[in-house]
């Protein structure tokens, strides 16, 4: 009897073991478990009726932040407005309300839902770029019906727990005998650990707290040529491995920003402006993901990669067109514009950024000739917990060939943010004048130069306060410019972005929207209305000294 007792102890204590063991198993490939691809785009017009089957059209397929993410799809109707929506999300967390209950299925089945406010279908999917084609499925089981269902179910689903579970402890109790171990592969976790963006679809409060995850594996990638270097980073083209087709390994170009180890503020300030939900603009460029490489003490930024290179690249190779200026400088303006709006398209809040670095070089043209900006080391986000001292700490920073005056004079207003936002609209108005510069509509064009061009290559601050300061300079603006109707309206925008007094220049805004107003002739006009100009703070404004007013006047070209 006593024998019989030791037995089943020993038994008892194997079928706990066993259990423990199935589920390190599972835990275990859990953290081999792969990013999904998603195709995610902002919300965007589209052709799709609500009804039968089509394509979304979005050209941008990203890696989900999380391996739990699954990919999702939103088509809204209301009044003749039709929008589709991509994007990754957790199926653990609700979505406009909503618990995705379809994440499991392997193509995305539109199902309406009720109560949004206007004809609302949404669907979730499992499968790699699976939110691309959408199949529509009226909703029509309405709450009573559902509820009928699943009481009806209820024994059928205690039945097969019943029997998954006597099956289970039979496969146990089988391997147990026939001395059957579990073949384990180990985890080849290296010192390196990649960092996840946490992007759940909170507000922009939460999403720039990002997290260490040390159970996930580095992303596959190979890197290629360098195609650009800075003051803190190299810039590679590399290939990111997607998986194997029947042609072999599929391999999707991406661009990866090394960090040395000293450079760490540096990327990490980046990262937290990158990981920021609410940047995500066409006009921005698109991030991947960050990855902390312990074992090579590199920190890296992996992000979309566009072949025409920076817009000073471009600039030097290429004499545009009227078209490509207007392009290339109304794309530019509505980048700066998103960063500095507190607010979204949907007209949530987001807190306002400023670039800090405008100039040609972090600026990337994609393939359409448009601009995205780039290089956000440098970048401040406008928190409105920040107090003056923090603000007046975050230094004389960017490229001093493209400083505002008041910022190689560090005289700043710190009481008032929008004048962060006015030394990027300086900024910007040099880039304006470098695409103007080498557009055939100006006539004769020269060869590419800089702005400021007889200054020498790298000016310091000191050589800057001479040009821009003492002598009031500005790029020239020749007369011969200004016969184009479209040019005369870019120059006259240019004129009021680099004025002297910080609180007279355009906004960001402002000039988006004259660029939008250039695609009609009959209105294009210099506009200097008051309420184009930035909020003033007059009390607490740093006023040129006395007598000297009049000097703070913008010289014409």
């Amino acid at each position: 009897m006593e024998q019989l007792r030791f037995s089943a102890f020993w038994w008892g204590t194997i079928m706990f073991g066993s259990i423990l063991l199935e589920q390190k198993m599972a835990s275990s490939m859990t953290m081999l478990k792969l990013k999904r691809l998603c195709k995610f785009c902002d919300v965007e017009s589209t052709s799709c009726t609500g009804t039968g089957s089509c394509m979304t059209d979005c050209s941008i397929t990203s890696i989900c932040p999380h391996p739990e993410d699954v990919c999702v799809s939103i088509w809204r109707k209301k009044d003749d407005n039709v929008t589709i929506d991509t994007i990754c999300h957790n199926p653990a967390h609700k979505l406009h309300g909503l618990v995705l209950e379809d994440y499991n299925n392997s193509k995305c089945e539109m199902r309406e839902r009720n109560g949004m406010g206007s004809q609302f279908f949404i669907c979730s999917c499992s499968e790699d770029e699976c939110n691309d084609h959408l199949f529509f499925t009226p909703y029509s089981l309405d709450s009573q019906v559902v509820s009928v269902i699943l009481v009806s179910l209820v024994p059928l689903l205690v039945l097969a727990v019943m029997v998954i579970t006597s099956f289970y402890w039979y496969r146990i109790y089988h391997q147990r005998r026939a001395g059957v171990k579990r073949k384990k592969t180990p985890l080849d976790f290296s010192d390196a650990h990649a960092i996840m963006m946490d992007d759940d679809g909170s507000d922009s409060s939460s999403t720039h707290a990002n997290n260490l995850n040390h159970n996930t594996e580095l992303l596959p990638i190979e890197l290629d040529a360098q195609v650009g270097k800075g003051r803190f980073a190299e810039v590679y083209k590399a290939k990111l491995k997607q998986g194997a087709t029947g042609a072999g390994e599929h391999f999707e170009t991406v661009a990866v920003k090394i960090f040395a180890d000293e450079e760490y503020a540096s990327w990490k300030n980046e990262k937290d402006i990158f990981s920021d939900a609410d940047l995500r603009h066409e006009n921005v460029l698109h991030f991947l993901t960050a990855e902390d490489h312990k074992v090579e003490k590199q920190y890296w930024l992996i992000t979309a990669y566009h072949p025409r290179g920076n817009l000073q690249e471009y600039l030097t190779r290429h004499v545009i067109s009227w078209d490509d200026l207007w392009v290339l400088g109304g794309s530019l303006a509505r980048g700066v514009a998103h960063l500095h709006s507190d607010h979204t398209l949907c007209g949530r809040y987001k807190v306002p950024i400023v670039h800090r670095d405008i100039k040609s070089s972090n600026i990337l043209v994609k393939g359409d000739l448009t601009c995205v900006l780039c290089d956000f080391g440098l970048g401040l986000r406008l928190d409105n917990s920040l107090s003056v001292d923090e603000l007046a700490n975050s230094g004389q920073v960017g490229t001093a060939r493209y400083m505002a005056p008041e910022v190689l004079e560090s005289r700043i207003n710190l009481e008032n943010i929008e004048s962060f936002k006015q030394t990027d609209v300086y900024s910007m108005a040099l880039v304006l004048w470098e695409i103007t510069s080498r557009c055939n509509a100006i006539g004769e064009v020269k060869d590419y130069e800089p702005p400021f061009g007889k200054v020498r290559e790298h000016p310091c601050v000191e050589s800057m306060k001479d040009s821009v300061l003492r002598d009031r300079g500005r790029p020239e603006i020749p007369n011969s410019w200004i016969n184009h109707p479209g040019i005369q309206v870019v120059c006259g925008t240019i004129d009021e972005c680099w004025d002297h007094d910080p609180e007279a220049r355009l906004t960001a805004q402002c000039v988006a929207e004259r660029f939008n107003d250039m695609e009609h002739p009959d209105k294009l006009s210099v506009r200097s209305n008051s309420e184009e100009k930035i909020p003033q703070d007059v009390s607490k404004l740093l006023m040129p000294p006395a007598g000297e007013a009049d000097n703070y006047k913008q010289p014409s070209s």
